[in-house]
C-alpha cells in the first residue's frame, strides 16, 4: 500500500452539551516527521484525535488525505485509510496470545492455520522494527512495554501510514521509553507520519519535528520544536506565564511517623503481591515508591488506606498500631488518601462537587452539628475547597463528573488534606494531568510536608519522583529492590531496578 504523503484536517469543530470540545482546528502532517499535540487538560486533543481516528464524527469540517477528501465514520474507516491509534490504556485481551489479539483486527486471514501466517508476519515486523515479540505469548505475560509494542504492532500490520500515540511513555521505564523513541525514527525515516499526544515537554524537544498547541479547543500556537524552549509551550499551553518552580525544603526531616515492618498482602487472585516490605516514613519527609505498574503499588497504599487486609506484618503510626483499623478510624487518626483510580473511588460521579466534599466529613462538626446534616455547611465548606484549590467550576452544584481530570484530582486533593493530615497516601497523584494542573498538586503535597505531614508518593513518573522525593524506594514483583536518597539516585539506575536487573540492599 502506498504511504500516505500528507494528511490535513481543516476546519475541524467538534460541540458537546455546553462545551465546544474543537473550534475551525487546522492541522498539516507531512510524510516523514513526528508532530507533538500539546495542550491543558480538556484542551480538545482526545477529540479531535477521535474524530481523525473515526470514533466520533465531527460536526463540520474536512479531513483530507494527500489533498483529497476522505469521510471517517468509524475505526475501521480509519484503518481502510492509513490511519491507526494507539491508546494509553491498551485495547488487549489478557488471558490470549499475541498472535490472536493481532489476527482480531486483521482484514484477511488464511482459511486453514491462520495464527501460522499472523506468527510468521509478526516475526518479520518484529525483526525489522526490533520489537523481539514471541507470537504465542499471552498478553499477560508480558510487561507494559510488550504491550505497547504489540499494540503498534498491531496498526502497523493492518496498514497503518499516519499512527496516533496517546500518552504513550506514561507507563515505561526510561529505558522502554528510549526503546519506543528508537522505533518511532525507524518509522518517521520509513515515511510515516507520528501524532504524538503527551504532557512531557521534555519529550517533545527529544523527538518531535513540530508542536501544535490547542487551548480551549483551539490552535493556540504551531511550529518547530526547535524554535521554542519548554518554557514558550508552557506558555502557550496555559496562556499566561507558568512558574515551573517548586518550594524548597526549609524543614529537617523529624522522628519516624509511618513505620512498616514485614508485611504482605495477597491479591485478589489469592498470591502474594506485596511480600515482606519494610519501611518508615519521617515528618517533613516524602518517600517515593517508584516501579512499573502491576508490581504491588497498588495493593500497598490500599492496604495503608484500610481498604484491603494485610496478611502478616505491622503498621505503625506515631509508634501505635493501626493494621487493622478502617478507613474511617484511619482518617480520624490523621490519615488521607488519594486514590489511583480517582474516578472510582475518589468521586462519586453523579454527584455534585459541594456532596463529594462532604464524603469523609458528613458526619463531623464542621458539617452535621448537633449531629444535623447542613447542607449550607456543605456548600460553605466545598466553596472553600474550590477558592483554596483552584478547581475550575461554575457552581458547588456542578456534578463533578463534569470537571476535567485535572479540576477532579485538585478538588480530591483539597477535601483529603482540608484536615492537616499527618500521612498522606498520594498514588499516582498527577498522572494524565497538564503541566499546569501538575505543578499545582505538587506545591500542595510540597507545603503539606513542610508543615509537617509524611508523604508516600507513589508514582511511574521518575521526573516526579526525583523532583519531589527526598527518599526513593523500588518496587519489583512485590519487593524493594533498594531505597535511595535522591541526592545519589538516577533515572538509569532506576530503570534497572525497576525491571529487576538490579537491586541495592535496602537500609535497615
Amino acid at each position: 500500500m502506498k504511504l500516505v504523503e500528507s494528511l490535513d484536517l481543516v476546519g475541524i469543530s467538534k460541540t458537546f452539551p455546553g462545551v465546544q470540545a474543537n473550534k475551525e482546528i487546522n492541522l498539516h502532517l507531512e510524510r516523514g516527521e513526528i508532530v507533538a499535540l500539546l495542550g491543558e487538560n480538556g484542551a480538545g486533543k482526545s477529540t479531535l484525535m477521535n474524530i481523525l481516528s473515526g470514533i466520533i464524527l465531527p460536526d463540520s469540517g474536512q479531513i483530507l488525505l494527500n489533498g483529497k477528501e476522505v469521510r471517517i465514520r468509524n475505526p475501521k474507516d480509519a484503518i481502510d485509510k492509513g490511519v491507526g491509534m494507539v491508546h494509553q490504556h491498551f485495547m488487549l485481551i489478557p488471558t490470549m496470545t499475541v498472535a490472536e489479539n493481532i489476527a482480531f483486527g486483521l482484514s484477511s486471514l488464511d482459511l486453514f492455520f491462520p495464527l501460522k501466517r499472523v506468527s510468521q508476519q509478526i516475526k518479520s515486523f518484529s525483526q525489522s522494527y526490533g520489537f523481539d515479540i514471541p507470537p504465542r505469548a499471552k498478553i499477560w505475560q508480558l510487561s507494559i512495554g510488550q504491550q505497547q509494542r504489540v499494540e503498534i504492532l498491531r496498526v502497523l500490520m493492518q496498514g497503518a501510514d499516519v499512527l496516533i500515540l496517546d500518552e504513550p511513555t506514561s507507563v515505561l521505564t526510561p529505558q522502554e521509553a528510549e526503546d519506543l523513541f528508537q522505533i518511532l525514527r525507524k518509522m518517521k525515516n520509513e515515511g510515516h507520519m507520528v501524532l504524538f499526544i503527551t504532557h512531557k515537554l521534555d519529550e517533545i524537544q527529544a523527538l518531535c519535528d513540530r508542536v501544535v498547541i490547542l487551548r480551549k479547543g483551539q490552535v493556540v500556537g504551531e511550529g518547530r520544536v526547535i524554535d521554542f524552549s519548554n518554557e514558550d509551550l508552557a506558555q502557550a499551553m496555559v496562556g499566561k506565564n507558568l512558574d515551573l518552580s517548586l518550594p524548597e525544603r526549609t524543614h529537617a526531616q523529624g522522628e519516624n511517623l509511618l513505620e512498616v515492618e514485614n508485611i504482605s498482602i495477597k491479591s485478589i487472585y489469592g498470591t502474594y503481591a506485596v511480600r515482606d516490605l519494610s519501611f518508615f516514613i519521617r515528618e517533613h519527609e516524602i518517600l517515593g515508591i517508584a516501579g512499573v505498574s502491576g508490581n504491588g503499588q497498588k495493593e500497598l497504599a490500599e492496604s495503608l488506606a484500610g481498604l484491603v487486609p494485610i496478611d502478616k506484618g505491622s503498621i505503625k503510626l506515631s509508634g501505635k498500631l493501626i493494621r487493622d483499623l478502617s478507613p474511617k478510624k484511619l482518617m480520624l487518626q490523621g490519615v488521607a488518601h488519594i486514590p489511583e483510580e480517582r474516578l472510582s473511588f475518589g468521586i462519586v460521579p453523579n454527584m455534585m462537587i459541594y456532596e463529594n466534599t462532604a464524603l469523609k466529613e458528613y458526619d463531623q462538626p464542621i458539617i452535621s452539628p448537633r449531629s444535623l446534616l447542613s447542607i449550607s455547611r456543605m456548600k460553605a465548606l466545598a466553596g472553600t475547597i474550590i477558592s483554596r484549590f483552584n478547581v475550575s467550576t461554575p457552581s458547588v452544584k456542578t456534578l463533578t463528573k463534569s470537571l476535567s481530570g485535572g479540576n477532579i484530582q485538585k478538588l480530591i486533593l483539597g477535601r483529603e488534606i482540608a484536615r492537616n493530615p499527618r500521612l498522606i497516601i498520594a498514588a499516582h497523584p498527577t498522572y494524565g494531568l497538564d503541566i499546569a494542573a501538575t505543578q499545582a498538586i505538587r506545591k500542595e503535597l510540597l507545603e503539606k510536608r513542610e508543615e509537617g505531614s509524611a508523604i508516600l508518593l507513589i508514582s511511574e513518573d521518575l521526573e516526579e519522583l526525583m523532583v519531589m522525593s527526598d527518599r526513593i524506594a523500588v518496587m519489583y514483583k512485590g519487593e524493594i529492590r533498594g531505597i535511595l536518597d535522591r541526592s545519589e539516585a538516577t533515572v538509569e539506575e532506576l530503570g534497572l531496578m525497576m525491571t529487576g536487573s538490579k537491586s541495592r540492599e535496602a537500609p535497615s
